[in-house]
């Protein structure tokens, strides 16, 4: 107890201090925006006589924020690209397209981290991709259609479902993490009670795999269910009545007016749920780190081992640009494909 009492005041400063800091740099961003903001209108306005002083100024400091933010950090990662920095040559490292050619070479020729090669791990991305979106999708869009007709109770099973999107994901995967535990595990424990032998989860690779795939639909479904039953309210019931009257099928319905009507909310979504589901770091790292001996790494945790484990800074941010580009692509394919770009009527 007198150990307890000894920390409060600790932890109270430590607290009282971190508030302190984040309200000086609130602060200092305010202040900084508004000035910024006011020397741009004095410069536009007063000096410029510029007509569309008010809105530049307005824009001007998230167009500063994206520069600083996104852009700078762009244009250095392509800069590191075609480098030799490691933490050997941290200092004293070549930069050069040699440097960058060989960066590349090293990406698709030699194991990425020890044992997995890109085409492994790109493979396995692309499993892990393509499955957890595909079931996103489904369970979202089951969940959206019942949730969206008349039931009793529904702000309540709306409010239950969204639960796994409102944890945060950090405390849900270690939370998940116990439950795949071998001796202990809610999952083996429920596969035993019903006759089933218990599931090495976290020590075979492939059932590794398994347990982050079912851990991350389980995460993103709520996300897809709340978009598409925003779509699906706002599709207007006169479609269905005049289909109703025509005779067409509950299944004509849905093929014929539901999917099309909704193709302009489940286009961003799912690439929203393709970029982040290809770029989802902490699952997998928290529930495996990416192994056994490597089994559930993909593109960005090898990338995250590659640069703060084996410290290769260059390779680290060329093997970043192969995954940009792969992201683009993907996205560019789906956009082609599926008409993301066109109105309803165009399709």
């Amino acid at each position: 107890m007198g150990v307890v009492m000894e920390l409060i005041p600790l932890t109270w400063d430590i607290m009282s201090s971190g508030l302190q800091e984040t309200v000086r740099f609130l602060v200092i961003v305010a202040a900084g925006t508004a000035a910024l903001e006011g020397l741009a209108y004095l410069v536009l306005h007063r000096m410029l006589k510029h007509k569309y002083a008010l809105p530049i100024m307005l824009i001007l400091p998230a167009f500063v924020a994206v520069m600083a933010l996104v852009i700078y950090p762009f244009g250095f990662n392509i800069y590191l690209a075609f480098s030799n920095m490691s933490m050997y040559r941290f200092k004293q490292f070549s930069v050069g397209l040699s440097c960058g050619i060989q960066n590349l070479l090293d990406v698709f020729r030699h194991p990425v981290l020890q044992n997995v090669t890109f085409m492994q791990l790109l493979g396995r991305t692309m499993v892990w991709t393509v499955a957890n979106v595909f079931f996103h999708v489904l369970g979202g869009l089951f969940l959206a259609i019942l949730l969206n007709r008349p039931m009793r109770g529904k702000a309540i099973y709306r409010t239950l479902l969204v639960v796994p999107w409102a944890i945060p994901q950090v405390i849900a995967a270690l939370a998940w993490k116990g439950e795949f535990h071998y001796q202990y595990g809610f999952v083996n424990l429920v596969l035993q009670r019903f006759g089933f032998q218990p599931i090495q989860w976290l020590s075979d690779p492939k059932w590794a795999f398994v347990a982050v795939v079912l851990v991350n639909i389980w995460l993103g479904i709520p996300f897809m269910m709340v978009t598409i039953l925003g779509g699906l309210q706002s599709i207007s019931s006169e479609y269905y009545d005049a289909a109703q009257i025509d005779g067409a099928s509950g299944w004509h319905q849905f093929r014929s007016i539901t999917m099309p009507l909704l193709q302009p909310v489940l286009t961003p979504a799912v690439i929203l749920g393709i970029v982040w589901t290809f770029n989802n770091f902490n699952v997998i790292y928290l529930i495996t780190k990416g192994g056994p001996m490597e089994g559930t790494d993909i593109l960005v945790t090898s990338l995250y081992k590659a640069v703060f484990e084996f410290y290769r800074y260059g390779f680290g941010a060329a093997y970043s640009l192969v995954i940009f580009v792969f992201l683009l692509i993907f996205a560019g394919i789906y956009l082609r494909v599926s008409g993301g770009f066109k109105g309803v009527g165009e399709r």
